[in-house]
């Protein structure tokens, strides 16, 4: 009984300590005691208790001059650890599976290798038709696929117009993006809806949605797509393909903006 008390309380103590952490996340600026103990709704000293132990071991940095609390520089080392042993890959299949059970249609992964798309993995199905430029490994240019859509509007106007000189934006199909003009109107819609088409510009009879992926300093790192027979293709994957690459992102480290708030 003592010992299952004990561990109850360890357990306890824990969960106190993540509650702290997690405002103390949320928070762009140091938080004070009252902040914290109010936030967690844990009695202050309970919270200083804590906190000083924390502060002990490097996981947060109490300032002396106003009393203040804020993550500690331990977390910067453990999380350039973890950041260093990060797979996109990895991360990101156990999701795409996820999507690809939902939705019952291909799921691509693609990163940027200078001008082109590689996809590194793939979800597929036996009623997915098998497209070359969707395949492991596949690569295509950035103007013809929705996941290259993603990083070119991540570009700013004089790297695109760059992109174009050196590629000279090339066709596969008609309905190709073969202009400046037309290719930047649609990265503007890119950068407004975060969110990226492909309709049969690749390949005829295909099309295709994209999300993006960011890491912990909210860079695009990759792309999420959906591919599917253009007669297949359906308007409301736009919610579950926004929630899944935003779901890669956060394990990637990615938090949404921080909320504004006022200490009172």
């Amino acid at each position: 009984m003592a010992e299952q008390q004990a561990e109850k309380g360890s357990i306890q103590v824990i969960e106190r300590m993540l509650s702290l952490l997690d405002v103390l996340a949320d928070m762009p600026a140091p938080v004070s005691l009252k902040i914290l103990a109010q936030r967690t709704g844990l009695h202050p000293s309970t919270a200083h208790r804590i906190l000083a132990v924390m502060t002990g071991a490097a996981l947060v940095e109490r300032h002396h001059d106003t009393g203040t609390y804020a993550l500690g520089i331990r977390f910067l080392e453990l999380g350039n650890i973890v950041k260093s042993r990060i797979n996109i890959r990895q991360v990101a299949l156990p999701y795409m599976q996820q999507l690809h059970e939902l939705i019952g249609e291909a799921v691509n992964l693609g990163i940027r290798h200078e001008d082109e798309i590689i996809y590194v993995e793939r979800t597929s199905s036996g009623s997915s038709l098998v497209r070359v430029v969707y395949l492991v490994g596949g690569r295509a240019p950035l103007h013809l696929t929705s996941v290259g859509k993603l990083f070119l509007a991540a570009d700013g106007l004089a790297d695109v117009r760059a992109y174009v000189r050196r590629t000279g934006l090339p066709g596969k199909t008609p309905h190709s993006l073969t202009r400046l003009d037309v290719l930047e109107k649609e990265l503007d819609e890119i950068r407004r809806h975060e969110l990226a088409y492909d309709n049969e510009e690749a390949e005829i009879g295909l099309r295709c949605i994209a999300a993006p992926i960011r890491n912990d300093e909210g860079r695009l790192v990759a792309g999420l797509s959906i591919s599917a027979p253009s007669d297949r293709h359906n308007p409301d994957w736009v919610t579950p393909i926004k929630a899944t690459a935003n779901e890669i992102s956060q394990a990637l480290g990615f938090r949404l903006p921080l909320r504004a708030f006022t200490e009172v």
